[in-house]
C-alpha cells in the first residue's frame, strides 16, 4: 500500500484502503469515543471487516474480520465492585481499575483513540503483554500518551518511519519484525500525513466557528475559552495548569 503521506488527499488514501485484505480470524479493539476515535471507525468502515458488540467480541466466533468499539464501562470497573458511573469515573478515575485485558486475548491489534488523565489506571500493562493468552501483535497509538496507559508505547515515532518494536520481557524498544516483539505505530502528529485535507478542515472549521465569535457575539465565550492569557498577559483560569511551566520549575 502507498503510505498516507504520499497519497494527494483523503480520497486516495480510500482507494489504497481497497488493498487491504485481512485474514478471517483478525480481530481488532477500538477505545475511545471523541473525534480521533470516531475518525479512527470512519477508516475502519472502509475494510472489509465487520463490528459487532464487546459482549459478542468477548464470547463469540466469526467467520470473517471482525472490530469492537468499547465505551470507558467496557474496560474500566470500580475498584470495589460496584457498578461502573460514567461521570464518577471521570471526576475520580483512580477509584477504578482496567479490565482490559479480557481484549487483549481476544485481539491481533489493539488502536487507543481514547482521553486518558494521569489518574487513571493504565489500561494495557505490560503485564498483560506479557501473558502466555496475550494476542495483540500491533498497537496504533494515536492517543499517543508516552509513558502512559499503553505499556508499548514508549516514544513517538515519525511519519517517514512510523513503526517501532517493543519488547515486553525487556521493556525496550526493538525491531518490530523480532520475534516476539509488539509493532507499536505512535505518530504524534497524524493530521500531517495529510496536509490539504487537514489545512483545508482546519480552515473551514475556524471560518464557521471561530471568526464570528471574533468579530460579533460569542455567547458560548469561545474566545475566552479558547484564550491562554489575557490582556495582561497573565495565564487565564482554563490555562492556569500552566503555572508552574511558566514560571520555569518544570
Amino acid at each position: 500500500m502507498k503510505p498516507a503521506h504520499e497519497c494527494e488527499d483523503r480520497k486516495e488514501v480510500e482507494l489504497e484502503l481497497k488493498k487491504v485484505d485481512l485474514p478471517a480470524d483478525f480481530r481488532v479493539v477500538l477505545t475511545g469515543f471523541g473525534r480521533v476515535g470516531h475518525g479512527a471507525r470512519e477508516i475502519i468502515d472502509l475494510l472489509p471487516i465487520t463490528e459487532v458488540s464487546p459482549e459478542e467480541y468477548l464470547k463469540d466466533s466469526f467467520e470473517g474480520p471482525v472490530y469492537t468499539h468499547l465505551e470507558a464501562e467496557d474496560y474500566f470497573a470500580p475498584k470495589d465492585g460496584s457498578a461502573f458511573v460514567k461521570k464518577d469515573f471521570y471526576a475520580t478515575p483512580e477509584n477504578y481499575i482496567s479490565t482490559f485485558s479480557r481484549y487483549s486475548k481476544k485481539s491481533d491489534m489493539y488502536v487507543p483513540c481514547h482521553f486518558w488523565s494521569a489518574k487513571s489506571p493504565f489500561i494495557l500493562t505490560n503485564d498483560d503483554l506479557l501473558h502466555p493468552n496475550n494476542r495483540i501483535k500491533v498497537v496504533g497509538d494515536i492517543s499517543c500518551d508516552i509513558a502512559g496507559p499503553i505499556a508499548c508505547t514508549i516514544r513517538p515515532s515519525k511519519i517517514g518511519n512510523g513503526i517501532y518494536g517493543y519488547d515486553p520481557s525487556t521493556q525496550t524498544e526493538v525491531d518490530f519484525m523480532q520475534e516476539g516483539s509488539i509493532a507499536v505505530m505512535a505518530i504524534d502528529n497524524l493530521p500531517c500525513e495529510l496536509p490539504k485535507d487537514a489545512s483545508e478542515d482546519f480552515g473551514n472549521e475556524l471560518l464557521k466557528h471561530v471568526l464570528p465569535c471574533l468579530f460579533g457575539a460569542d455567547p458560548d465565550q469561545v474566545i475566552a475559552r479558547g484564550s491562554q492569557t489575557n490582556e495582561k498577559g497573565e495565564l487565564t483560569e482554563g490555562f492556569s495548569y500552566l503555572t508552574s511551566y511558566v514560571a520555569g520549575l518544570e
